[in-house]
């Protein structure tokens, strides 16, 4: 509604409201000018009509359901015209069955025993499951039902004598208000949703529930909601915003292709789980995990043939790899759902919903879902509180049994607690502990329980992390006589900077950051426990010469090192150190540096990596046989014998080191 008069007047927003309300409208915007000046008043309780985003763009502001702006410069014409194209941009259309329901759908078939059903309905963790036989659905079974059946003794009966035949279906162009009138008022807490005659998705009491208090507006009161449960919602445009301001261009352009591969194909496709996160808490995380409601290994091949990449598929899992021609890779996997037979077992995967393909995730914070089909593109999917649990900075697990079924999730918990400086929830630490209590890490495979640690100690600043899985009592899982030594935080600071130190060399060395850590955290176990740890994480045979022997070898130098300051107080002959330090790898010697308190001693070792351990002599075995020495074995004693005087500055030129061959060996000249 718009009006014009010369002179202000008072309580437009009391008129506004008397006037929707005689109307009976859901939505009004008046637009008045008065003198120089357009006044604008929003009231609305539809969720799609957002008044305080519409007026925000005129200046003002204001909540979804009541805003006001106030505007110069503009004509009364031009603020309705403007406002037509604001509207178009800002109003959401209504949504449709489709755009809530679930598919693909698990059903059962009605010869199936209703034992079978109470533990499919286990297996899935969902509460009703249709019964279907060929294309036609017969009925729902709910948990209540079944769970009292087997309650009577009736487990071994079909599951067409107690299913609900009476009930409606509806279909994906249906509008949301015939869901309310179905769940709310006739209490049918599961809807199949049809579409000539298939079934091709399904909606629950849970994701009606979601939808309305999301997307309801708050009360008329103008109350600000409370604190834990602001911005818990973001709308499409907003994520857009966020997708254009934080990814480099290229990322961008990569979700708008792969959105249209799923249109071009007729399939659902998500960015999801981490990358979503960290987009949201603005964090660098450009890793690409691709979910698709389909096939997602003919997705990634679909992307390929028109986008010239290389794709490396797993059939087993229903996953894939697509490789750009500049090596950048993304992770594409179809929906599905993992079930576990037994604690700490490996999951069996089966295909699901987008809804089960997140349930199965380990944190609520890892549930979240970027929708990137053209038309719902930017959508998010929260399902599980995962938004609120950003806010709260928690970390939350989605059941109860998430620690029995997978007890590596432990260690990820402690894992991004510290990396986001978030905190473990109350429910979720007393999980954890029971699950410790109750010995189900005991159950865990060595490269399992080694992949998670290599994690943890692949972090910027792993010992926060590690002072945590103490405070937990995890340790003891890695190994009984595992304990942090006393000195162990100032241990792992020492042993960052040696890593940062070796880092500004820029030798082009690979070091194995985690090794280096991981030998402070084991630095006080004897050799019969290292391996013993050794063996209880499986530990591969490329490191155990590390942890084992390099690790003995080292703790011998460091005694010798130790004594020798304490004794003389100078610094060694640099063949001393040579011999010392040769053979180490940069690992053994980097930890040497980080368990050397004195700044003189580690520059000893300082020393030997930047200089000493790769000289080498000018002369070789040629310039021996030149000299008269016949060849062999004593060939190698000679040439050591040279580089120790070179590097002490006995023979510093190539003349220099044939004298000192001539004069030392000259009994073997012939």
């Amino acid at each position: 509604a718009h009006a014009s008069v010369d002179q202000f007047i008072g309580d437009l927003a009391v008129l506004t409201h008397k006037l929707r309300d005689m109307e009976n409208l859901r939505a009004l915007i008046t637009v008045v000018r008065m003198g120089d000046r357009i006044f604008m008043v929003g009231r609305s309780s539809l969720p799609e009509v957002h008044v305080g985003e519409i007026l925000s763009e005129f200046g003002g502001g204001g909540h979804a359901f009541a805003a006001s702006a106030t505007v110069r410069d503009l004509t009364l014409v031009q603020v309705l015209d403007r406002l037509a194209s604001v509207l178009k941009r800002q109003v959401d259309p209504r949504l449709e069955v489709r755009h809530l329901m679930s598919h693909p759908v698990k059903t059962v078939a009605p010869q199936e025993s209703i034992e079978h059903v109470r533990e499919f309905l286990t297996r899935y963790n969902i509460n009703a499951v249709p019964v279907v036989e060929g294309d036609r659905v017969l009925g729902l079974l709910t948990r209540q039902v079944v769970e009292r059946a087997a309650h009577h003794g009736l487990g071994a009966v079909a599951a067409r004598e107690y299913m609900e035949s009476d009930f409606a279906t509806v279909e994906p162009e249906d509008p949301i208000d015939i869901l309310q009138d179905l769940i709310v008022r006739r209490n049918q807490r599961f809807v199949p949703v049809m579409s000539k005659g298939e079934l091709v998705g399904a909606i629950t009491r849970t994701d009606l529930l979601r939808y309305m208090v999301d997307r309801a507006p708050r009360s008329e009161g103008g109350r600000e909601p409370a604190e834990d449960t602001a911005q818990t919602e973001y709308k499409p445009r907003e994520v857009i915003r966020l997708l254009r301001n934080r990814l480099p261009e290229r990322i961008q352009d990569l979700l708008e292709q792969f959105g249209r591969c799923g249109d071009e194909l007729g399939v659902k496709v998500f960015v999801v789980g981490g990358f979503v996160r960290d987009l949201l808490l603005d964090l660098p995380n450009l890793d690409l995990d691709i979910v698709v409601e389909g096939d997602g290994i003919a997705f990634a091949e679909y992307y390929a043939r028109q986008h010239r990449c290389r794709v490396r598929a797993h059939q087993k899992f229903g996953t894939a790899v697509i490789v750009l021609p500049d090596e950048f890779k993304v992770d594409v996997a179809s929906t599905r759902v993992e079930f576990y037979l037994e604690p700490a077992a490996l999951p069996t995967v089966e295909n699901a919903s987008i809804k089960l393909d997140l349930y199965r995730r380990d944190f609520t914070i890892n549930t979240l879902a970027i929708s990137l089909n053209g038309e719902r593109f930017g959508e998010i999917h929260d399902f599980f509180g995962g938004l609120r649990d950003l806010r709260q900075k928690a970390i939350r697990v989605l059941h109860n049994l998430s620690f029995v079924e997978d007890p590596t999730r432990v260690f990820r918990a402690v894992r991004f607690e510290q990396r986001l400086e978030f905190h473990i929830g109350k429910q979720t630490e007393h999980l954890i502990r029971s699950a410790v209590r109750m010995g189900f890490l005991e159950r865990l495979g060595g490269p399992r329980l080694l992949s998670e640690l290599q994690h943890i100690l692949e972090e910027e600043h792993p010992y926060p992390a590690i002072e945590r899985l103490s405070q937990l009592d995890l340790l003891k899982f890695l190994h009984p006589s595992l304990d942090l030594p006393v000195d162990c935080e100032d241990l792992f600071d020492r042993a960052t900077r040696s890593l940062n130190w070796f880092d500004l060399l820029y030798t082009e060395e690979s070091c194995q950051r985690w090794l280096v850590y991981l030998l402070c955290l084991v630095s006080r176990l004897d050799d019969d426990a290292m391996q013993g740890l050794c063996e209880r994480l499986s530990i591969p045979g490329r490191y155990r010469s590390l942890l084992a022997d390099e690790r003995q070898r080292t703790h011998g130098v460091l005694k010798g090192m130790r004594r020798r300051w304490r004794q003389t107080r100078r610094k060694p002959r640099n063949s001393d150190l040579y011999v010392w330090f040769e053979g180490f790898s940069i690992e053994a010697l980097l930890y040497l540096m980080a368990r050397i308190e004195t700044e003189e001693v580690r520059r000893w070792v300082s020393l030997y990596v930047t200089r000493l351990r790769d000289e080498k002599s000018w002369i070789d075995g040629e310039d021996l046989k030149r000299i008269g020495i016949p060849p062999g074995p004593k060939y190698k004693e000679i040439l050591r014998r040279v580089l120790l005087a070179r590097l002490d500055g006995k023979a510093t030129t190539r003349e220099e080191e044939i004298a000192f061959v001539t004069r030392r060996y000259k009994s073997l000249i012939v």
